[in-house]
């Protein structure tokens, strides 16, 4: 007994060394993550967490198309084609047009514009010429372009850029290629010749390489070169600035303390509900939440509030497998076994649900990071690295702790808790009702968006990356903070526009605050710069207003779409391989699709404000929803192998929810009383996603307990009625 205790002792002294390390290096970087002005005014990160441009800040170029008057269409292409080229800076870069000729970039965590402009280079034509310096080939002929490294024959290195041609671009460059074999093709971009391979024969295949590099950097540089060569229009840099953070330090700091209550809350509700377990698993989450802190650093993610509602659902889910584990838990304990086979057994039971619901929400974010851009790749990152880090943790640290403590001498029942079998609620027997609530919540949905396009012109409350509006350039008299942006100047600007979707940016090294509101009439304009004269005493000749693009694109809108889509489909494909049965897969589906669907409907009938943050708040909840379904459908598996094929499936579906609701709730509960905590400290953008998302947990609750099993139940039942008839015709 001795030796156990000893041994307890040690391992607990051992995780508590490694939380001190752990927990020391997540602080440090999260310490580092804050804004420093420096004496010129100039705003930057000291390291840390790479923040995004809401968050912190960063770059901005406007570039002006040289033709005097752009197609849309064009302009359009151009945006898309460069928000792409931007990715490789940050997934959070934005890209958006400003007037019908020109176009801005914001690429958060950086402060040197120069370095910027110099590595992206100036977005010029692109041509390839053949040796009577006729174009033969235009760069919107070039599809993609990237460095490759290979070894010749003798070992050492060598240097290329691979190239592929649009369907179009193939065509022409195989009759090109085949009339010019042993000829010189050019490769010029802004008069400037950077390669002139000789043609070795024609090529047909739509690929070509670029050999001679002499290091894998002038290769990378070349291959930029292309793809920036391959926009629709000549773009020319007509200024650039560091800009300050369109929240700011304080949106920083309040989402900061809010974590820490909101995650204080949590691991006291788990100690006092789950007791023993409910300690070990706190422990764990501290750990859990300083490596997500150092894996953000070390894998250089930008952080936005789109990650933040990543991680908060991640976070969520490593509070729902410890969950599962201690529900086991105390089942087997009220079942009639020791504490330590009800430990060894819980987790074995729990392993199952905890992989599916893990593992389905990777598939998703796994395939919005490869289709998606922007505010959905970073979304899907840190939703990635969350729900990894939540699995080990809840898997392995917890058990570890659980088992040390177990050995230190918690051995009795009453510290873990017993839970005995219960009367199953006849939750299929209000699946009517259910049925008839959710048409009628959807429905309303439906009735708001016809209704909101007569009175706001649109089937929702569109903000600025949407939809666009315009951007007022004003030159201050004096220095503005960013406090006294928010707590001062955004007031009259919203007295004036009587709306709250305002954004605010400040010029690093000058007096220059760009304010970005939703599209304002002449008469807006004029009102609004009368206001900043009065209240400011502001020159009203440096007031300059621009008409905007939203940032977020239709190819953007298109992506994000077919990211969600394809998501979609590969989770109905693995719910369909593990279960085993095509209607599991259809119930989660249906019921995911309620849930997006409700929320949408609030979105319609609250006038929610739809930006960007919608985007990652949908994403959130079809996550989360995903998971509470799959936890109701292990139970119902696991129920129907005990019961057999004489199995009453009504029996079975009741039984089977009322055994995981307080799952249900707890976890709900828990995730919650997060994003309560940082929509009641929040700036207003944080509300802006922190309000839908508590609706989605509310909802994805509701579907997980009254819909989902009901659904299954229904399709099932449906199939053996069908059954039935064939086989008495």
């Amino acid at each position: 007994m001795k030796s156990s205790k000893g041994k307890g002792l040690l391992s607990l002294l051992a995780l508590v060394l490694v939380l001190g390390v752990f927990g020391y290096f997540g602080y440090d970087t999260l310490m580092r993550s804050k804004l420093v002005t420096d004496e010129n005014g100039v705003t930057s990160q000291e390291g840390g967490i790479k923040l995004g441009l809401d968050l912190a800040g960063g770059v901005s170029i406007t570039y002006q198309a040289k033709e005097a008057d752009p197609s849309p269409e064009d302009m359009a292409d151009t945006q898309y084609k460069l928000q792409q080229r931007v990715q490789t800076y940050s997934s959070e870069a934005e890209v958006y047009q400003e007037g019908s000729n020109r176009i801005n970039v914001d690429i958060p965590g950086v402060t040197d514009a120069n370095k910027i402009l110099e590595e992206l280079g100036k977005p010029g034509s692109l041509q390839f010429l053949d040796e009577n310096m006729q174009v033969v080939l235009e760069g919107t002929d070039v599809a993609t372009a990237s460095p490759v490294i290979y070894k010749d024959e003798t070992g050492a290195n060598k240097y290329e850029v691979s190239l592929t041609f649009t369907e179009e671009g193939t065509k022409k460059f195989a009759d090109v290629t085949a009339a010019n074999v042993g000829k010189h093709i050019a490769i010029v971009y802004d008069g400037m010749i950077y390669s002139n391979p000789v043609v070795q024969a024609a090529i047909t295949g739509g690929k070509a390489s670029i050999s001679g590099m002499s290091s894998y950097e002038e290769a990378d540089k070349l291959a930029s070169t292309i793809r920036i060569g391959s926009l629709s229009l000549e773009l020319e840099e007509l200024r650039s600035n560091v800009v300050g953070a369109k929240l700011g330090q304080e949106a920083i700091s309040t989402s900061l303390k809010a974590g820490v209550i909101g995650f204080g809350i949590v691991c006291v509700f788990m100690i006092i509900v789950y007791l023993i377990p409910g300690l070990a698993a706190s422990l764990a989450l501290c750990l859990y939440v300083a490596l997500i802190i150092i894996l953000l650093a070390a894998f250089e993610v930008t952080l936005t509030l789109p990650g933040i509602a990543g991680i908060i659902l991640s976070i969520g889910m490593a509070v729902d497998a410890n969950v599962i584990i201690f529900t086991r838990i105390k089942e087997e304990i009220g079942l009639g076994k020791t504490v330590k086979s009800a430990i060894k057994t819980g987790f074995a039971k729990a392993l199952s649900a905890i992989i599916d619901g893990n593992v389905t929400t990777l598939i998703a974010a796994a395939v919005l990071y490869w289709r998606g851009s922007g505010t959905v790749k970073g979304f899907a990152t840190t939703l990635a690295i969350g729900i990894v880090l939540s699995m080990f943790t809840a898997l392995f640290v917890t058990k570890f702790v659980l088992n040390a403590l177990y050995s230190l001498g918690f051995t009795d029942k009453k510290f873990y808790g017993t839970k005995k079998e219960k009367k199953a609620i006849d939750f299929l027997g209000k699946r009517n009702v259910c049925f008839i609530i959710s048409l009628v919540m959807i429905g309303a949905g439906v009735a708001g968006m016809v209704m909101n396009r007569s009175s706001i012109g649109g089937a929702f409350n569109y903000g600025l990356d949407f939809k666009g509006g315009t951007s007022t350039s004003v030159t201050f008299n004096e220095d503005m903070s960013l406090e006294r942006i928010s707590s001062e100047v955004v007031p009259v600007v919203e007295g004036v526009t009587k709306s709250a979707d305002t954004q605010t940016q400040k010029v690093a090294g000058t007096t220059e605050v760009i304010i970005k509101t939703r599209t304002l009439s002449v008469e807006e304009r004029q009102a609004l710069d009368a206001a900043l004269v009065e209240n400011f005493g502001v020159d009203e000749s440096k007031i300059i207003a621009e008409s905007i693009s939203g940032a977020i694109s239709a190819e953007m809108k298109s992506d994000a779409i077919v990211a969600t889509v394809i998501a979609t489909i590969f989770m109905l494909l693995y719910i369909w391989v593990r279960f085993k049965n095509i209607r599991f897969a259809a119930s989660a589906v249906i019921a995911l699709v309620h849930d997006v669907l409700v929320v949408v409907a609030c979105y319609a009938l609250a006038k929610w404000s739809v930006g960007s943050t919608a985007i990652a708040c949908l994403l959130t909840i079809v996550g989360y929803s995903i998971n509470a379904t799959i936890v109701i459908f292990d139970r119902i598996r696991e129920n129907l192998k005990l019961q057999g094929p004489r199995a009453d499936l009504k029996e079975v579906v009741n039984e089977s929810i009322t055994q995981t609701f307080t799952r249900s709730i707890n976890t709900s509960l828990t995730t919650f009383v997060m994003v309560l905590v940082l929509f009641v400290m929040g700036v207003s953008s944080i509300r802006e996603f922190a309000l839908p998302l508590m609706a989605g947990i509310i909802c994805g609750t509701y579907s997980s307990v009254c819909l989902t099993g009901a659904l299954w139940y229904v399709l099932t039942t449906r199939k053996g009625k069908k059954a039935a008839e064939k086989s008495g015709k």
